[in-house]
């Protein structure tokens, strides 16, 4: 595996090479600065004051931060911002990076019972404020209505900002604010543009959602329940959030096409601090699939300074799986979420004209081809990529007119691709998985008749495209189909570990459902989100760890309005220590690209069971000095960590190690150069948030070819005693571990007191030192 840079690395390209463009260049761009509240001088009233006076004319400046950060954005020169980065009161500077969005049984599949029971006969959540950052709300959805919700929590002090087709009834007890976030998206070269007209789509200047994601992980986290739910007749039944009596806060950052900027983002977690949100939900993450160090990471300094004062972040893992270490959002107080599947798939069958049939999905609601036989082609054997991938005006209508055209995965989205097909006068489409996406599936609400198929099968057919006198082939779509075995089954697209920044710290956390999700739509746009698409529908399913992300999120927010007291980690943790490993056949739980057993690196401390984890018996819980010391101890300076923390910090004087934050997961990194055996201890902290007086005894499943040893293997708990410390020795022989295909093996840490067993993975890789 390859060596990890050093925070120093990155420390110092921040400071020679802060931008790409010359110093001489007049073009203007939006930049972050991170800048010593400490040092305002007493003559100015404000910060704001300060920073109009003293750094940039008050009308290039498009956001001042002062809660989860403390500074400024503004749209400048090079020549400006180098001349503001030698202040001794700025502390970073950087550049505004645009990100991009991660995109009715998967309540029930959390472990909550539909209609009944502890969590609907109670009013669980309807004390606590999600406040989720996406691409607005279509506020008129079913999923929004706050009939039979109580006043908004008195503690709220955020508003409802009117705008484009939004106004102040838009809100209500279950909508109780909205803000939009746009300054960053429209100023300096670096930005998108005008909110209005971009790309020729349509755009609302206000929290109303022209894109659809919004509306749908909102409603994945706390929609109410809407019965005769459906997508075009896939998945009817009753529609509802996690938590169907939470409030929700809307904050705006994303927009149609166009993506989420960093100084944008940042504004709105000052925003929803400020508010009184209980939970922030982000589904957003790098768009170049690199992760940023923690100071340099907009998401991560917004996310610490909303945890820091007992917020829990829940954010997605990413969806570039199942590569390694794709893994996205790694700071480790945000909760990291990948996604799963549910036992509910929508299959449909193709057939061969050589009799052969090939099992697929779609969500396609047209017409059927009523098992008629047509010609299959795959122009893709002519060798041309963009023909092979269907892009737009690449395909012959000599070639594939009136006949069903297979397509490769990527680079477009997967129905446009239906759609270049449909212009050119196929009758259907057949999309094959590369081999990088493997077996895993996703539906999509097509616009011709077409199904996706895996890797493998989309070979075969090809092969049978391209060698046959007179390939034809039909395909029959089934609706819905539940119970399906087996599930939860880690999605292929899903982000993996290990964690590309600091290996010592498993991301993802766990992983939730988040393939074809069925939640609350937009009127603005088609199910597919693209604008030819002229159908409207109240409900949509969609895939991505963007759905997975809510899901945690409003599982979250009924764990906190069970225990009010408990710490963003505590919420974590309890959600960790009891996640199933296993899938509804009672057997290991699978990965989708290949259909092998799945590790902790693709799903963390296991996929979610909100039922066991409203009642962890123990949890690991981690402070604000923890965070703090664990910056410390990756290299850290008190310079490079006052950027995230805000106040100035001082670090032990013996430097902490990483792999000691108190973290309900371990992970053993040797090295590849030593030889014989070593030996690692890890020290852990659980308090008691069970019965007061209680024995818990240590059980250790060991990986292959390591020993594992914890001390004391027996924790007593009184009234007195609600706090417990041990070790964890591993050790490995270095030069016999036998790490297989990811590099590393895989064992489990549990406590257990005959009712409650607290379970953490265990890793043990290794790394090239530096």
């Amino acid at each position: 595996m390859a060596a990890y840079l050093s925070p120093l690395f990155f420390f110092f390209l921040l400071i020679v090479h802060r931008l790409t463009v010359s110093a001489d260049s007049p073009l203007k761009k939006t930049f972050i600065f991170r800048v010593d509240r400490f040092s305002k001088p007493s003559v100015f009233p404000t910060h704001y004051h300060w920073y109009t006076s003293e750094f940039a004319e008050s009308h290039k400046i498009l956001h001042v931060y002062d809660t989860v950060f403390h500074g400024f954005s503004a749209t400048l020169t090079q020549q400006q911002v180098d001349s503001i980065g030698k202040h001794p009161s700025v502390l970073a500077v950087f550049e505004d990076r645009r990100r991009q969005l991660h995109t009715t049984r998967s309540p029930q599949f959390l472990g909550l019972r539909n209609q009944r029971g502890l969590w609907s006969d109670s009013d669980y959540g309807s004390d606590v404020i999600i406040g989720v950052f996406d691409t607005g709300i279509s506020p008129e959805r079913r999923s929004f209505s706050d009939v039979n919700l109580g006043p908004i929590p008195r503690r709220w002090k955020g508003v409802c900002e009117t705008g484009t087709k939004f106004t102040a009834r838009n809100c209500n007890r279950k909508i109780v604010g909205a803000r939009f976030f746009s300054k960053g998206h429209e100023a300096g070269s670096n930005a998108a543009g005008p909110i209005i007209g971009i790309n020729d789509t349509i755009e609302f200047r206000s929290p109303r959602d022209a894109d659809g994601h919004g509306t749908h992980t909102a409603s994945t986290a706390a929609g109410r329940h809407a019965f005769q739910a459906s997508l075009e007749g896939f998945a009817s039944g009753i529609a509802k959030g996690v938590a169907p009596k939470a409030r929700l806060a809307v904050y705006k950052v994303c927009w149609k096409n166009s993506g989420c900027f960093d100084s944008d983002i940042l504004a709105a977690f000052d925003a929803a601090v400020n508010d009184g949100v209980d939970v922030i939900s982000i589904s957003i993450g790098g768009g170049d699939g690199v992760s940023s160090p923690y100071y340099l990471d907009p998401i991560a300094i917004g996310a610490y300074g909303a945890a820091s004062r007992g917020i829990f972040v829940s954010s997605s893992g990413g969806n570039d799986g199942p590569n390694g270490m794709s893994v996205t959002n790694l700071a480790p107080w945000v909760t990291t979420v990948g996604a799963g599947t549910i036992d509910r798939n929508f299959p449909a069958v193709v057939t061969l004209g050589n009799g052969r049939r090939i099992s697929g999905v779609s969500l396609y609601a047209g017409a059927p081809l009523n098992a008629t036989m047509f010609p299959l082609v795959y122009p893709g054997k002519s060798g041309v990529l963009s023909v092979s991938l269907c892009m737009d005006n690449s395909l012959d209508p000599k070639v594939v007119a009136g006949k069903i055209v297979i397509c490769d995965r990527g680079s477009s989205p997967r129905v446009a691709k239906g759609l270049v097909v449909k212009k050119a006068g196929g009758v259907g489409m057949i999309l094959a998985n590369g081999i990088s996406n493997g077996e895993g599936l996703v539906g999509d609400a097509h616009l011709l008749p077409a199904c996706a198929v895996g890797s493998d099968e989309g070979d075969s057919m090809k092969a049978y495209a391209s060698s046959s006198a007179n390939p034809t082939a039909t395909i029959a779509f089934q609706g819905t189909i539940i119970g399906i075995k087996p599930a939860p089954v880690v999605a292929s697209f899903s982000a993996r570990g290990p964690n590309g920044l600091n290996p010592e710290i498993l991301k993802p956390d766990l992983i939730a459902p988040g393939v074809n999700i069925l939640a609350a739509w937009t009127d603005a746009v088609g199910p597919t989100g693209l604008d030819f698409d002229t159908r409207k529908t109240e409900f949509n399913i969609l895939s991505g760890t963007s759905m997975a992300c809510p899901h945690v999120s409003g599982a979250a927010a009924l764990l906190k309005s069970a225990h009010p007291d408990w710490s963003p980690a505590a919420l974590r943790s309890a959600m960790m220590t009891t996640a199933s490993t296993t899938d509804n056949r009672r057997q290991p739980m699978t990965e989708e690209s290949t259909g092998k057993a799945s590790t902790p690196y693709d799903f963390g401390a296991g996929h979610v069971n909100l039922g066991l984890a409203m009642d962890p018996g123990l949890v690991y819980d981690i402070t604000n000095t923890d965070y703090v010391n664990f910056l410390c101890s990756i290299g850290y300076g008190p310079k490079m960590i006052q950027v995230i923390t805000r106040t100035p910090v001082t670090c032990p004087a013996k430097k902490p190690l990483p792999e000691n934050l108190n973290y309900p997961s371990i992970v053993a990194v040797f090295s590849s150069l030593s030889k014989g055996w070593s030996t690692k201890s890890f020290i852990r902290t659980v308090t008691n948030v069970g019965p007061a007086n209680s024995v818990y005894r240590a059980k250790i499943e060991a990986p292959k070819g390591v020993t594992v040893k914890v001390k004391p293997s027996k924790l007593v708990f009184s009234a007195a005693m609600k706090k417990q410390s041990f070790v964890v020795a591993v050790s490995a022989d270095n030069q016999n571990l036998a790490l297989g295909d990811v590099g590393a093996v895989f064992g489990w840490v549990s406590w257990s007191d005959g009712k409650h067993v607290v379970r953490s993975p265990l890793v043990v890789t290794q790394l090239e030192p530096l």
